[in-house]
């Protein structure tokens, strides 16, 4: 994914300032899926708007511009959408890489490492089950049910993470407390 493509697919859901937009990379995709700060936003809104992806739809006070999205940048991020499969990016995520690890450290601590996990997901898929319930069981097209399809994937992601550190705990409790083999 990238910050021109993320930039694309919210616009394309409804038109934004930038401070909207930096807002929702705070509050929304900078949680779960990609962070990016104005720093990073404004200068990416400039050229998006030279490539004609997007164009300014309204100017208010202050210099604020509203950003929309042209049929060219729908055509881009489609293309992209469609076209750029899941796995084919290169994959950098230190999560994964900490569990990858872990069985260096002691049982014990390693135990101390997996129930943070389940903290953390058990407070994540809390707040997504809130974000879920507003829609209930048939996501809207558009943007009353933007990111409700995200939301249901990391619920889902959430809950097997859940499953699977509770059953990284009960394979170390194995390797730290092994069964005798009866004779």
């Amino acid at each position: 994914m990238s910050l021109p493509h993320a930039l694309l697919g919210l616009l394309a859901v409804e038109p934004r300032s930038g401070y909207a937009l930096t807002k929702e990379f705070i509050d929304g995709l900078g949680r779960y899926a990609w962070n990016a700060g104005h720093t990073s936003i404004y200068p990416e809104l400039g050229r998006l708007t030279e490539q004609g992806l997007i164009e300014v739809a309204e100017e208010g006070p202050r210099g604020s511009r509203t950003y929309s999205i042209t049929s060219a940048g729908r055509e881009q991020l489609r293309s992209w959408l469609m076209n750029d499969p899941v796995g084919k990016a290169k994959v950098r995520n230190e999560p994964v890489l900490r569990m990858f690890l872990l069985t260096a450290l002691e049982p014990a601590d390693a135990v101390t490492v997996l129930r943070g996990v389940i903290e953390h997901v058990d407070a994540e898929i809390a707040e997504l089950k809130r974000t879920r319930a507003r829609c209930g069981d048939e996501i809207p097209l558009g943007p009353e049910g933007f990111g409700q399809l995200a939301a249901e994937y990391g619920l889902r992601a959430d809950q097997t993470v859940r499953e699977w550190a509770l059953w990284a705990i009960d394979q170390l409790a194995r390797r730290e407390h092994p069964r005798r083999e009866e004779a």
